[in-house]
């Protein structure tokens, strides 16, 4: 499990760096920024959190986001993701699912 720290512009950044995502549509930069990215065709938005504008950030024991992404190499895209500073919450394993 990695965790990104930041706002919606480093979030941007690291899983551009991460995962070579690239920028389909953004608002422009700013407090509320919003941005469609896409990775190997899989499409995700990035938005700031926020109960006003009804994007509340996860709280202990809330929910959490899990992308998936299929990758050939699924070691080198960890790797990649942590040099491009995410942090590691537990380490990376084999599962049935994946």
């Amino acid at each position: 499990m990695l965790h990104i720290p930041g706002d919606v512009r480093d979030a941007i950044a690291f899983y551009e760096r991460a995962f070579g995502a690239t920028t389909g549509w953004s608002t422009p930069a700013g407090e509320d920024m919003v941005a469609q990215l896409l990775v190997k065709g899989a499409e995700f938005w990035v938005h700031p959190a926020g109960e006003e504008i009804g994007n509340p950030a996860p709280q202990p024991g809330g929910t959490a986001v899990r992308l998936m992404l299929i990758v050939d190499d699924p070691d080198a895209v960890f790797d990649r993701a942590v040099a491009a500073g995410a942090v590691v919450r537990s380490p990376m394993q084999n599962h049935d699912y994946g």
